[in-house]
């Protein structure tokens, strides 16, 4: 994963759901994956609204 990604819709190929972040978050990886987005892993701030 890119260090400044981040993914704010992402279309599951297994069931084909569409999940976005879920309230008060800014991207998928923080609503759903097993670790928070790049620039918050890095130690940082999202820039994205809901950071």
């Amino acid at each position: 994963m890119p260090t400044d990604a981040y993914r704010i819709l992402y279309d599951c190929e297994g069931c084909g759901a569409s999940l976005r972040p879920r309230p008060g978050d800014c991207c998928v990886f923080c609503s759903y994956g097993d670790v928070l987005c790049p620039p918050i892993q890095e130690g940082g701030t999202c820039s994205q609204p809901g950071c």
